[in-house]
């Protein structure tokens, strides 16, 4: 693989890292109101990206099947929302809005949160890796400043989630640097399901539109499922909201300036 391939695999797990990293300069804890900001942020830029990304390529990918072109992008997205639920319903993980919920051990309490966030970021992984493979292929119409846009806007909705894991469990009471490694560590499946999507797709290069919106369905269910009824919850939601509608259109504006 060329280094644009490998910068694009590692800037999300930057993103997620860096993030981790502000346990070492912020308080020990993230108000209500900037978490909901966080999570709607990211909710937007995921959104985005699973459209202009992902979906629309594969819409374009498919052209050749004249007025049923849609179906591999359909097919992908439903079987993409379906093996997220699949994982949701078989890992034993902690939702997002459940981390400060009773009294659990620490130790429960953490695996459950390292859980939830790695589900998260399976899906952006397999994102990454397909775009990047279409690219790679020429077959999808997917430009090389397209994939490095869809992972320049991971990384950045990576940040906030970085932080939203390990400034939790630094407010729990465990050492800084605990925090930090939990945090980075939630973020190293992104590389990893990069490079098996890669590997994979690049021996069956005929269905890469039926990947990429198989990774647009697994981020969309992320985004329904967790981000959403979060960014929602408490008295002023309209403050993820607004957050949303932000991380929305810097990633299209992104896609679309870059693409």
């Amino acid at each position: 693989m060329n280094t644009q391939i490998w910068t694009g695999i590692l800037l999300p797990f930057l993103g997620t890292s860096l993030g981790a990293a502000m346990v070492f300069v912020l308080k020990d804890n993230i108000s209500d109101s900037i978490q909901r900001m966080l999570t709607g942020f990211a909710a937007g830029v995921m959104v985005a990206a699973s459209f202009w990304s992902l979906l629309q390529p594969a819409l374009d990918g498919a052209e050749h099947l004249g007025r049923l072109s849609f179906l591999p992008a359909a097919a992908g997205f439903l079987i993409g929302i379906g093996f997220l639920l699949l994982l949701d319903n078989v890992t034993p993980h902690m939702h997002m809005d459940e981390q400060s919920e009773g009294p659990k051990s620490s130790l429960k309490r953490t695996t459950k949160l390292i859980l939830a966030v790695t589900l998260h970021n399976i899906p952006e992984g397999m994102a990454v890796g397909v775009v990047y493979a279409g690219w790679a292929a020429g077959e999808t119409g997917v430009s090389e400043a397209a994939a490095f846009a869809l992972a320049l806007g991971i990384a950045l909705q990576n940040f906030p989630e970085g932080a939203v894991v390990s400034m939790p469990l630094r407010a729990a009471g465990m050492p800084k640097a605990a925090t930090f490694w939990y945090g980075v560590l939630s973020g190293v499946v992104e590389p990893v399901a990069a490079l098996l999507t890669i590997a994979a797709a690049s021996t069956v290069v005929s269905i890469l539109p039926c990947l990429l919106a198989f990774a647009a369905g697994a981020m969309m269910y992320v985004v329904v499922e967790e981000l959403i009824p979060e960014m929602s919850e408490g008295e002023h939601s309209n403050v993820g909201t607004v957050a949303f509608a932000l991380g929305f259109v810097l990633m299209m504006v992104l896609d679309v300036a870059l693409g």
